[in-house]
């Protein structure tokens, strides 16, 4: 005989794949993860650009693009730059992050967020998330910092490592917002700079605001895979007007200004935007509106195809918020995390390009050694998310 199987060891892999087809129909070929849509203005404006020939980073595009953006989002200032690594890399840098210091980051997060924190030659604090938002936990967060963290003269400092803690910095998750007004204000406790990382929420919302409107520091991802893209791009977002110059000025190899002459101050970066990308990106901003309307769809129908599946729970945006939804994920009981790859191998047969989550940073070899606190909440999600299809061009069933 063999093992007894217990109820809460079946998984029905199968009604999971049919939900998918419920939200989203039998594809033919391959959906994949996250593809762009270009139905809008962008041949037009690229042919422009390039009969212009400014095509590197001076040109009207990049300076149409960051208006655009201001606009959007509410920001005072935005500043455009090659890709949201960058973008991350020169917030830290204008934060004060100095090298041989720390920043709190969640470990549930794509590596731009700590490769960035490791440019700075500072050391990643990992925290834990919350299946909330599943981003960086503000609980989590004020025990972490209860557990270690001490007032000094030179600012916050864990007392365990003897390092500065320097910023914060909250990832909004597939673009469902963190709890930023508790993360803010343990931010204010501890005298600590909070840099906001919405690279995935692009027109996403917390109390009626865009992600990174209210920042004093924040960065945006335009990546070919995101829900405006330019190729390859980020910006900088902030609402004070020197840091906006700063950014500007170090993103722009810290050149001064002269008709001719190269005079540069100080180490900076050859981090902007060509005039190139920024013309895609004009044309994308001007569809937002409508990506985020398809997108949302999508989203809701995924969560009515799951809520007769019994094992597995949507990922819904937190209340209060509104998510883009840029990946929609659906959670796999704890009972059933064991049938993870079983069920991405189905998923992917059939045509879903289905991803699991990103592997937890501590685990990679590179930062195996950097602190952290308990991090079961993240563990958790990392078992057992999976994330689904979820471009703006996919058609909702009408069922």
């Amino acid at each position: 005989m063999g093992i007894p199987v217990t109820k809460s060891e079946l998984f029905d892999v199968g009604a999971v794949v049919a939900a998918v087809q419920r939200a989203v129909g039998t594809p033919e070929g391959t959906l994949g993860l996250h593809e762009p849509v270009f139905a809008g203005n962008e041949v037009a404006y690229l042919e422009q650009c390039i009969k212009s020939t400014f095509v590197s980073s001076v040109g009207e595009f990049v300076d149409r693009f960051e208006n655009m953006l201001e606009e959007l989002t509410g920001a005072r200032r935005a500043i455009a730059v090659v890709n949201g690594t960058a973008a991350l890399h020169v917030c830290f840098r204008l934060a004060g992050v100095e090298p041989g210091e720390e920043v709190m980051s969640p470990a549930l997060t794509f590596i731009a967020t700590t490769n960035a924190i490791s440019y700075c030659g500072a050391t990643p604090h990992f925290v834990d998330s919350s299946f909330d938002t599943l981003g960086m936990d503000s609980r989590a967060l004020a025990a972490r910092l209860d557990a270690v963290a001490q007032r000094s003269s030179t600012g916050t400092v864990n007392r365990e490592s003897g390092r500065r803690i320097a910023a914060i910095v909250p990832m909004h998750t597939y673009g469902h917002p963190v709890d930023l007004d508790g993360i803010a204000a343990i931010a204010r406790q501890w005298a600590i700079p909070l840099v906001e990382d919405a690279a995935e929420s692009l027109g996403s919302t917390y109390n009626g605001h865009m992600v990174g409107s209210q920042a004093r520091l924040a960065a945006l991802s335009f990546n070919g895979n995101k829900i405006v893209t330019t190729g390859g791009g980020g910006a900088i977002l902030t609402n004070d007007d020197e840091l906006g110059r700063r950014a500007k000025h170090l993103t722009t190899t810290a050149k001064l200004p002269h008709k001719w002459a190269f005079v540069h101050d100080e180490i900076g970066f050859n981090y902007r935007m060509p005039n190139l990308n920024a013309a895609l990106g004009c044309a994308q901003l001007e569809q937002l509106d409508g990506f985020l309307k398809r997108k949302r769809a999508l989203a809701a129908a995924y969560d009515r195809a799951f809520a007769a599946v019994p094992g597995i729970q949507f990922a819904r945006e937190p209340e209060g918020a509104g998510s883009n939804y840029w990946l929609n994920a659906i959670l796999l009981d704890e009972a059933h995390a064991g049938s993870r790859d079983e069920l991405l191998t189905a998923l992917n047969a059939s045509g879903f390009g289905a991803r699991p989550a990103w592997t937890l940073m501590h685990r990679l070899p590179m930062f195996a050694g950097c602190p952290r606190g308990d991090l079961r909440v993240a563990e958790s999600i990392e078992r057992r998310l999976i994330n689904l299809p979820s471009s703006a061009s996919i058609q909702v069933r009408d069922d």
